[in-house]
């Protein structure tokens, strides 16, 4: 999907899913059991066709090319927070910062 330009992260689907689906003005498309599908772009049948033609030839080998674990290892680590580009794990922080909005609630309710 990368290679085609169809590749979406977690944020890209979600975006699309309310550009493309809920917030159009139109009725929300939907598939034949009343469901907003969000998945048609790797469900399309080019693409599931390389899927299967990629697993044919994967295994312990060839799984870290064939299936892009870097990519993927990468994302996960991403969405926790690690493995960020530009971000000095070892620097020390000061964890303890006023966060604007939360400071003022905290104080208007008395705590």
């Amino acid at each position: 999907m990368k290679e085609d330009g169809i590749h979406e992260g977690c944020i890209e689907q979600i975006q699309r899913l309310y550009q493309q689906r809920l917030y159009t003005g139109d009725a929300v498309p939907v598939d034949e059991k009343g469901r907003i599908r969000i998945d048609d772009w790797e469900m399309r049948a080019d693409v599931q066709e390389k899927v299967a033609a990629l697993w044919k030839n994967a295994d312990t080998d060839t799984l870290p090319t064939t299936g892009d674990l870097a990519g993927y290892k990468t994302d996960f680590l991403n969405l926790f927070g690690f493995d960020v580009a530009g971000v000095d794990y070892n620097a020390d922080v000061n964890e303890m910062v006023d966060v604007p909005g939360l400071v003022e609630a905290k104080e208007e309710s008395g705590e």
